[in-house]
């Protein structure tokens, strides 16, 4: 097993009385691809959120490899809908401290094919301002990306495009289409009610025919 880039012991996380996430652990390995499926409401955007460092857990800790970068996607756009697409990316390439803000802009702005006309980000299409998501996580070499569902607003082809984007990369991803378990991920946990329910490789989960998606 190679070695471990992030490390959850018992976290959990309540919102007032509500229990979003009960005491869980997860390990993700150097080069693992581990898919996080669930109904809304499972947990998985907690998880995944604390995971990431953007959210605190009530309970419980992360642990990371010292030198761990995380690339966090979430579901929502994290970036500025008055500045372009461009602008965006060369504002986080000068926070996550690119040697040439300008030129990884223009790497990343021709890797996913994003729109370069100056249109604030807030007038893209909802495809490509997701796109911008994942391009604005790339920013300063993460070892390990979180990605919460980022292709559920995109068609067949701008999925097959960015898992060939980031293939390659120890990821944790939230996904609602089945089909990506199978091409992507070597891992699958299933999260219910806030707990975690079944991992298993993605052959394992299908024998188990756990139903998630109700």
């Amino acid at each position: 097993m190679t070695e471990v880039l992030l490390r959850a012991v018992g976290v959990a996380r309540r919102f007032g009385s509500t229990h979003a996430l009960e005491p869980t652990d997860f390990e993700l390995h150097e080069g693992e691809v581990v898919a996080l499926v669930g109904p809304n409401g499972a947990g998985k955007s907690t998880l995944l959120a604390i995971l990431a460092g953007a959210l605190e857990p009530t309970d419980g800790r992360v642990e990371r490899r010292d030198d761990v970068r995380i690339g966090w996607v979430p579901q929502r756009p994290a970036h500025y809908g008055r500045l372009s697409a461009r602008e965006n990316l060369e504002l986080f390439a000068r926070l996550e401290g690119e040697d040439d803000p300008s030129a990884a802009a223009t790497a990343l702005v021709e890797q996913f094919s994003l729109p370069d006309d100056g249109r604030p980000s807030a007038e893209l299409s909802v495809g490509n301002r997701q796109r911008l998501n994942v391009a604005i996580s790339l920013l300063g070499g993460p070892h390990v990306l979180v990605l919460d569902e980022p292709t559920a607003a995109l068609d067949p082809g701008q999925r097959r495009r960015l898992w060939e984007s980031i293939s390659g990369d120890t990821i944790c991803f939230a996904t609602q289409n089945l089909e990506e378990l199978d091409r992507f991920a070597d891992r699958v946990v299933v999260l219910q009610d806030g707990r975690v329910v079944f991992t298993g490789s993605p052959e394992e989960y299908e024998r188990a025919e756990i139903e998630v998606f109700t």
